[in-house]
């Protein structure tokens, strides 16, 4: 369409924010800063690593020898169990304290693996982990809001190469999650169905931005999407959080994983960068009507592998930009998945 050829807007039905599309700029010349190369990890073991097992952690705490999955809790937590409820109020300044805990989950004992070289009955079994600490931390009476998210890659300030993510759960519900919650429930009160099976339907029919599918889920480029390579695994049965899936289910959620960062590692040859995160409904015993939960990635590199995404200028003061139409990142994307079967 002769739209997307220029600069336009487009909207992210999920949180009703907005992105600056400037397909024409894809040609300018970058003078820009240059980050190092992404050097792989080769070693299965590192004795200087806090995750691996059997090595002593920063607090002194020593690792089991794990041979799948190993959670702890995070030795400097952002959020912390013991805390009092406190208020500040000082005219137009306000803060309250936050409740919560932070959890570390190693996806595997070998240091040299990402999930993209992972079997898939191994990142199954990250899964079962995932859903296992959902259900025990949704438990948990000041809990109500569950993130679950991975920081793959130095360029995203993971402080450590050994495969794993984080769980974070917390009394407040982040703002991003109260927007999904809301247009969730008002499409779902008015259409019947959740806002995400509407809008798979439509990008199954287009093809335009769908990247992979299998029998339960699609991986696609979304419409909105900010992040150059940003893409999202949508389930094609509604579900308010991961716990519902089936046996079938949750190996279509591995492979589809494994799909999703094996394509990225093609992009530009390298072990690709990336946050992950899965948002799913809040755990505040509340309906919660319409929520279909969903995992995203967002990955920064632009042009290769030492060139990435910058959130600066404009963007910080007015909204998103990007040059690469998520068209053309579906397109690449995709030729790279074809490649893979």
């Amino acid at each position: 369409m002769e739209i997307f050829t220029t600069s336009h807007i487009r909207k992210n039905i999920l949180t009703g924010e907005e992105v600056l599309v400037s397909p024409h700029r894809t040609k300018r010349p970058w003078q820009g800063k240059v980050e190092d190369e992404i050097e792989p990890i080769t070693i299965s073991y590192d004795e200087n690593c806090y995750l691996c097992p059997g090595n002593t952690r920063a607090n002194n705490e020593v690792n089991p020898n794990y041979t799948s999955t190993f959670v702890f809790k995070n030795d400097y937590a952002a959020l912390k169990e013991d805390v009092k409820d406190l208020k500040y109020s000082n005219g137009l300044l306000e803060a309250k304290s936050e409740q919560g805990i932070c959890k570390v989950v190693c996806f595997s004992p070998d240091h040299s693996l990402t999930l993209s070289k992972m079997e898939v009955k191994d990142i199954e079994e990250v899964v079962h982990t995932w859903q296992h600490e959902f259900k025990t931390l949704a438990e948990l009476s000041y809990v109500n809001n569950i993130q679950i998210f991975e920081n793959r890659g130095e360029i995203m300030g993971c402080s450590n190469p050994h495969p794993h993510g984080q769980i974070w759960a917390q009394n407040s519900i982040p703002l991003v999650i109260q927007r999904k919650t809301e247009n969730f429930k008002n499409y779902y009160k008015q259409h019947q169905q959740t806002l995400l099976e509407a809008y798979i339907q439509q990008e199954l029919e287009l093809d335009e931005r769908v990247v992979y599918a299998n029998d339960s889920f699609i991986l696609v480029v979304p419409f909105w999407a900010v992040w150059p390579f940003e893409t999202m695994i949508i389930p094609r049965k509604a579900s308010s959080n991961i716990l519902h899936m089936t046996t079938k289910e949750i190996t279509d959620f591995a492979t589809i994983i494994k799909r999703a960062t094996s394509i990225y590692d093609k992009v530009f040859n390298v072990s690709f960068p990336y946050s992950s995160g899965i948002h799913q409904a809040p755990v505040n015993n509340e309906t919660n009507l319409g929520w279909h939960w969903h995992m995203s990635f967002f990955p920064p590199l632009l042009r290769s592998a030492t060139v990435k995404k910058f959130m600066v200028g404009y963007e910080m003061f007015a909204t998103p930009q990007r040059d690469i139409t998520a068209e053309k990142a579906a397109e690449m994307l995709k030729e790279i998945n074809t490649k893979l079967q």
